[in-house]
């Protein structure tokens, strides 16, 4: 249980840099926008390349994920991704950063593929739900401390500052993939013939509920990222806030998930994944609908709207993965979940970029059509819960 729990919290140290990594350019938004004088649709653009590249290298990762003993391909992974972070730190402008940002969602786009597939590697069924929790607990506390962090120093100094102390962070945990992760080599021993790629494209597709799993994520994807990335720039536009303030919005609903997070694995565990994903997936669609309407508004009313977008929303995806990983077998696991990745990812450029060509800047700087944005958004929340239910666990 000791090597089990320092294993979890590597993991979840591994997804905290991942996500703090993804997360800091959205917030960043209104520094980027006005230093590189760039538009909403640009900027959008800033943010899907990094998934839509993610999504190239999950999708040809699935060919080799099974192939090789776990560890190693997560070392391999992160030494690319620190390198890569590195590159961000040092980008001079608008085209050199989204160059960089390609380059890190290359080496970024398999880590969450290699968690989900380490966890379900080493975690029975039974604990899978509290220790997808604790993993993505990162979550919580890459919004509570690591992207408000990151914006204190951002306006200390420059949006640079945050990616040098990213590339830090991945050098560090370099040493604790080595220190408390184990050699996962199990899987590779139950089948004598590795497939080769066209095989593992026709064993996920030909596979109706890997599909629906597929199809789940794609729609959870949509029904967030339409809204995430231009949370910071509109809030700054629109809402009145300055760009300190939102320090504020990320350390509130990240101080809230740190502990919720963990809780609603223990629910899924107890009272089952899918009951409790309903809960949250409904609850979820309420503060997007009053985010996407905001006007100025006094500072704590904000607080309270936005922490709850990020308690449901955490809350939903808990149980969400825990489904999705529980729909591929252990030989097949690595290649479901990289094919999931890489579609997942590709979904949240797409949402990002299809937003940034909705979303207009009028003549006094504010952003248009959020709203609009955010009715789509929960057009595609609200349709995970049938799709989810026709999703089955079999491992």
């Amino acid at each position: 249980m000791k090597n089990e729990k320092l294993l979890l919290w590597t993991l979840a140290a591994i997804n905290f840099i991942h996500i703090v990594d993804f997360m800091i350019l959205m917030p960043l938004g209104p520094q980027l926008m006005r230093i590189f004088d760039i538009s909403p649709r640009e900027f959008g653009l800033l943010v899907s390349s990094y998934t839509f590249s993610a999504g190239t290298s999950s999708f040809f990762g699935a060919f080799f994920l099974d192939r090789f003993d776990r560890k190693k391909i997560l070392l391999w992974v992160y030494v690319g991704f620190s390198l890569a972070t590195l590159g961000c730190a040092l980008s001079p402008s608008y085209s050199i950063l989204l160059s960089a940002r390609v380059l890190s969602g290359i080496f970024g786009g398999l880590t969450t593929a290699l968690i989900l597939a380490i966890i379900g590697d080493v975690i029975p069924d039974e604990r899978r739900g509290r220790a997808m929790g604790l993993v993505m607990a990162a979550f919580s506390v890459a919004s509570v401390l690591g992207v408000p962090l990151g914006l204190f120093l951002a306006s200390l100094s420059d949006w640079h500052t945050p990616f040098y102390i990213l590339t830090a962070l991945s050098v560090l945990s370099l040493f604790m993939i080595i220190r408390f992760i184990p050699s996962i080599s199990g899987h590779l021993g139950q089948e004598v013939k590795r497939p080769n790629p066209l095989v593992v494209i026709r064993r996920v597709t030909s596979n109706s509920n890997q599909l629906r799993a597929i199809l789940l994520s794609v729609m959870i994807m949509f029904g967030q990222f339409m809204i995430i990335p231009f949370l910071s720039p509109f809030t700054v536009a629109n809402v009145g806030f300055s760009e300190i303030q939102l320090t504020y919005i990320y350390m509130a609903g990240g101080a809230f998930t740190i502990f919720t997070s963990p809780w609603v694995g223990r629910l899924s565990d107890r009272y089952g994944k899918l009951r409790i994903f309903t809960i949250f997936m409904c609850l979820n669609v309420i503060p997007i609908a009053v985010i996407t309407n905001l006007g100025v508004t006094p500072i704590p009313f904000v607080l309270l709207i936005s922490t709850m977008f990020f308690v449901t929303s955490n809350g939903r995806y808990v149980p969400a993965a825990a489904i999705i990983t529980g729909t591929a077998r252990p030989e097949n696991r690595g290649s479901f979940l990289s094919f999931n990745s890489a579609i997942q990812q590709i979904a949240t450029g797409l949402a990002s970029l299809i937003a940034g060509l909705i979303i207009g800047e009028n003549a006094a700087g504010e952003l248009t059509n959020y709203d609009l944005v955010g009715y789509i958004a929960i057009f595609f929340s609200l349709l995970c819960i049938p799709i989810a239910r026709r999703v089955k666990i079999v491992s």
